[in-house]
């Protein structure tokens, strides 16, 4: 018996569909307010003055891995206090981990 790879009971393939559509949905709602925040930046300023760049597409990403990190580690996304620092530095060697073995290639 390969232990690595289950054959799945018909409950447990019905929670993997349910769950792969509830990930891909929120992914894509996700990805989208992402579009949305930069191109809504972008029009509003061009009614302004303002003559700098309007903020990029991985500003925005960046303030959404931001807000969700704090909000994984248990702290308030809006304050950046509380969570837990152990849960933190978890999720951060978790991190490394994906860039040695698929940026860089180690494992």
């Amino acid at each position: 018996m390969n232990d690595s790879c289950p054959v799945l009971s018909p409950i447990e393939r019905q929670y993997v569909q349910i769950e792969e559509r509830a990930r891909q949905t929120m992914l894509a709602k996700i990805y989208k307010a992402i579009e949305e925040a930069t191109a809504e930046a972008a029009e509003a300023l061009k009614l302004t003055e303002w003559m700098d760049a309007p903020p990029a597409h991985d500003y925005f990403v960046s303030v959404a891995h931001q807000k969700l990190f704090v909000l994984l580690c248990g702290g308030d996304p809006e304050t950046f206090r509380g969570g837990d620092p152990q849960l933190a530095a978890h999720i951060l060697k978790n991190g490394q981990n994906i860039v040695d073995h698929y940026f860089i290639g180690k494992k």
